[in-house]
């Protein structure tokens, strides 16, 4: 699924968030890399459709945003967004997907609980060969690759054409993050798309995985090949990195302050 921004940029009341941005995504699976005030979080929930950008135009799937924020909702998806997909730590794996299932079905429709068959039929596409917690586990009784894991089993229960994972350092243990690396190309790889965003590149666990992700870089005074230019080809030169306030954190401008539309 192809994504096609030009000058994008986004302010708050406090200064700039993002941009301008111009870069082009043409699906698989992609790193948006960007350092600490790059304004990455707000970036991708743009790009979900979550946020609305204040200047400059924004294709997904041909869809121009925001005017045609509802469709671009319904085809994507989110993870590892602090405050938006979050677990309920004190309640069950089973109850916590049971609870998406409903809200995905008809108001008519009756759900049932889930037992351990239901849980496997849900996760395993994510999980792969990793083990599968059963239906009665607490979500606090996972660990950190397991959790994240159910968030990403959590956002493709909608069936999107393309998922947004933030912030993919939240996952500190680098053997656990590879896993989760794994997990994402391999989602990619059938067919839904998948849109990371980190601070650094984990090249060396790539490597390793016999992964080469598509990379752009949105940090100021970073020069790219991987920022296309508005012909749609990367940029031969250093492309304009964003207005950012230095030292400004994503968390400065709180999200609920910036989002336009709820999830």
């Amino acid at each position: 699924m192809q994504i096609h921004a030009n000058n994008l940029a986004l302010s708050a009341g406090r200064g700039p968030v993002y941009g301008p941005l111009t870069f082009n995504l043409d699906g698989g699976l992609s790193v948006l890399r960007g350092d600490a005030g790059s304004g990455r979080t707000s970036l991708l929930l743009t790009l979900a459709g979550r946020m609305k950008h204040d200047d400059g135009t924004l294709l997904v799937a041909g869809l121009g945003l925001p005017r045609q924020l509802r469709a671009v909702q319904t085809l994507s998806a989110v993870a590892g967004f602090s405050g938006i997909d979050s677990l309920e730590e004190s309640v069950t794996v089973g109850a916590t997907l049971r609870e998406r299932l409903a809200w995905l079905s008809p108001w008519w429709s009756v759900v049932r609980k889930l037992d351990d068959d239901a849980v496997a039929n849900i996760c395993a596409p994510v999980f792969g060969e990793q083990p599968i917690p059963a239906a009665g586990t607490l979500i606090w009784d996972l660990d950190e690759t397991e959790k994240f894991l159910l968030r990403i089993a959590l956002a493709l229960m909608g069936r999107p054409k393309v998922l947004f994972v933030d912030d993919i350092e939240q996952i500190r243990n680098s053997d656990s993050r590879a896993i989760v690396w794994h997990r994402l190309a391999a989602v990619a790889a059938k067919h839904t798309d998948v849109v990371v965003s980190a601070s650094s590149l984990d090249a060396a666990l790539w490597e390793d995985l016999d992964m080469t992700p598509h990379i752009i870089d949105i940090s100021a005074d970073t020069p790219t090949a991987n920022i296309a230019d508005d012909s749609g080809t990367a940029a031969d030169s250093a492309a304009p990195g964003p207005a950012v306030v230095p030292g400004m954190e994503t968390e400065t401008t709180p999200l609920h302050e910036l989002i336009k539309e709820s999830v």
